[in-house]
């Protein structure tokens, strides 16, 4: 009598046999695939953030341009501080790939909220003057009130920065909003937003050009010039500016692109970046280790399982397949719940900060292919140990 041949499981049944050897063992089962879970969540958050604040970064260039460029004075051969001539922004417009010229200037004057507040607590902010212009031609935007104009900038009427604003308390302007500026009462008729290309009007309190030289003593010398030139000449331009601005002394002349500064902020972040994916991968191991563990403890747990199925004519690939496929469904589970995690975190902390929320496809595809494989590698040994039981050594075990 010839004996038949073993019956070759399909795929469902790899898939049930599988199942029901995780749910036999919830809890563990759980607890190995949160591990494996929170490698994936914390590497696709990684990947999701850095992908959400660059496109972030990406808008707020397209919206504000790539072709400002800043000139400020730099210092002399003996190291002490120069100073552009009043004629650099007439001078640099004048360069006919330049679209748009303004500045700004720096006043000894101080601000406070009010008279009593003692000299000392300027709280770091910039009395400026400032031309008409600067507004649209730096990209700022106003919350609140308006900006300057030809009558109110020859009146002691300020413009706060964001971040001058929320110094001095003052949350929106208005007829009855003043502060204390170079000794004598301001109105607030405005407040900006946020002005990315411009951090020094973030932490000013503008006033207008000609007040500043009548009220404040102002010797006229603009600190800042602000260029704006057509997308295809800006190298050109940012090539001749120092020249343009200060014939005399080039080489007192500072000349940067604001939208640099930007750029190299993002690639300082994927520095970070990069460590916290380490931190990720580490995190992905410590949850293979979990399944390896959770295998090789069920393999000792369910000998006598094993040596009956061995005996009612499983074969060692059946026996081996069987605990590779919990491997893989446990891996798998946790590899679905990182990525849900992962998706979720990153929408959290993206919609927190005004970011739009990215996650790029090829991340959530393989976290999910790195769980399989580690799940894969940890579930091996269990499953090839399983298979080498024969039928008597697994039933005679306690």
């Amino acid at each position: 009598m010839s004996i038949p041949a073993p019956t070759r499981m399909r795929s469902r049944d790899v898939v049930r046999v599988g199942g029901a050897g995780l749910r036999s063992r919830p809890l563990r089962v759980f607890l190995s695939a949160l591990g494996i879970a929170i490698g994936i969540a914390a590497m696709l958050g990684v990947v999701g953030i850095s992908a959400s604040s660059r496109e972030d970064l990406n808008r707020q260039l397209a919206a504000l341009g790539t072709n400002l460029l800043k000139v400020s004075p730099g210092q002399t051969m003996f190291g002490e501080s120069s100073h552009l001539p009043a004629e650099a922004e007439g001078m640099i417009g004048q360069i006919s790939p330049v679209t748009a010229v303004t500045a700004i200037g720096t006043t000894s004057a101080h601000v406070y909220r009010n008279e009593r507040i003692p000299e000392g607590q300027t709280g770091s902010i910039a009395v400026t003057a400032t031309r008409l212009d600067l507004i649209q031609d730096v990209g700022a935007a106003l919350v609140s009130g308006s900006w300057l104009n030809a009558a109110t900038e020859r009146y002691p009427a300020v413009v706060l920065g964001a971040k001058a604003a929320d110094r001095l308390g003052v949350v929106a302007a208005g007829p009855d909003q003043r502060v204390w500026l170079g000794g004598q009462w301001f109105t607030v008729v405005g407040v900006l937003g946020p002005a990315p290309l411009a951090p020094e009007v973030d932490t000013a309190a503008l006033v207008g050009w000609p007040v500043a030289e009548q009220r404040l003593g102002f010797d006229g010398y603009p600190t800042t010039v602000f260029a704006r030139a057509r997308e295809e000449s800006v190298t050109a331009v940012r090539d001749v500016l120092a020249a343009t601005a200060n014939p005399a002394h080039p080489d007192e002349v500072e000349v940067s692109r604001p939208s640099d500064a930007l750029a190299a902020k993002q690639a300082t972040d994927a520095t970070l970046n990069a460590l916290l994916l380490g931190l990720g991968g580490v995190a992905l191991i410590v949850g293979g280790v979990g399944v390896a563990n959770t295998m090789v403890i069920s393999v000792l747990e369910r000998r006598a399982e094993i040596g009956l199925r061995r005996s009612l004519g499983a074969t060692r690939g059946q026996i081996r397949l069987q605990f590779l496929a919990e491997s893989l469904l446990l891996s798998a589970i946790g590899g679905v719940g990182g990525v849900v995690l992962g998706i979720g975190v990153t929408s959290l902390y993206a919609t927190f900060q005004g970011w739009p929320s990215i996650v790029p496809l090829w991340a959530m595809l393989g976290g999910f292919v790195a769980t399989l494989v580690i799940g894969g590698i940890a579930g091996f040994y269990p499953a090839v140990r399983a298979a080498r039981m024969s039928p008597t050594e697994a039933l005679a075990a306690p």
